[in-house]
């Protein structure tokens, strides 16, 4: 393990992380932009270890950024709002979060994010702008297990910004091996708010949704593809939920 993967795992130093990124971000989730957060309450009686958060993605770093405020707030007594950023004097810091890899080595900006807390996995399909298809790295599924002992996970099951793309296997793989409880978000937003990487703004005054779901009830016995199709449903990005989009804005198109 390297230094910088060994300072990751160190809850002072990630506080500092979290300080530093939440103090210039803040501005961008409530001054500039305002967030409207729900469902918060839900997190208050979870268990500190072996939590899975499951959330569609909109941008590569401000919805992370975003859970890092609201558990942070969360810590605070703060339920579903974020007020004054206080809570960043002593930052919520018993989580993690899966990023690709190339992302994550891509700069080094990316890597001081990286320090945050994030599990890099290599994209099975995806890598150097090229489709590619390959076997799980058995190595990245023993970081998330690792992590899941000990602290909350924060996942994207579809491990791309693009709406209603597939979902991938490897989650389902992870809820079936830790059988974690498995909390569904569902975010909008930040793809009209933010630039793809989510660092700067596109467009202010937008308003941003995060949606905190009760936990799933699930059968860890079920086949992946049984459990993967229920996150994909919880988090809203099945082709149930697309194609009602679609319905949405054609009615909203149509003639009067």
């Amino acid at each position: 393990m390297s230094l910088l993967d060994r300072l990751k795992h160190i809850r002072i130093f990630r506080s500092l992380i979290y300080g530093i990124v939440g103090l210039f971000t803040y501005p961008g989730l409530a001054l500039f932009n305002k967030v409207v957060i729900e469902g918060s309450e839900h997190l208050e009686k979870l268990p500190k270890k072996n939590v899975l958060f499951v959330s569609n993605h909109q941008t590569y770093f401000g919805d992370v950024i975003a859970f890092v405020h609201i558990f942070c707030a969360v810590k605070w007594r703060k339920f579903n709002k974020l007020g004054i950023p206080y809570y960043l004097l002593n930052p919520f810091t018993n989580m993690y979060f899966v990023a690709a890899e190339e992302t994550m080595n891509s700069s080094w900006l990316t890597r001081f994010f990286k320090l945050g807390g994030a599990l890099t996995v290599k994209r099975t399909w995806r890598a150097e702008g090229q489709d590619v298809k390959r076997e799980r790295d058995e190595v990245d599924t023993q970081k998330i297990d690792q992590a899941l002992t000990n602290s909350w996970v924060i996942t994207f099951p579809q491990g791309t910004t693009k709406p209603f793309a597939p979902g991938r296997k490897g989650t389902a793989h992870i809820i079936k091996n830790n059988r974690p409880i498995v909390v569904p978000v569902v975010i909008n937003g930040f793809w009209r708010a933010f630039t793809k990487k989510g660092l700067t703004f596109k467009k202010v005054g937008t308003p941003l949704s995060i949606r905190f779901k009760e936990p799933l009830v699930i059968d860890y016995d079920a086949p992946v593809e049984v459990i993967l199709a229920q996150v994909m449903e919880a988090i809203e990005q099945s082709k149930n939920f697309m194609l009602k989009g679609k319905h949405h804005a054609l009615k909203e198109n149509a003639p009067v």
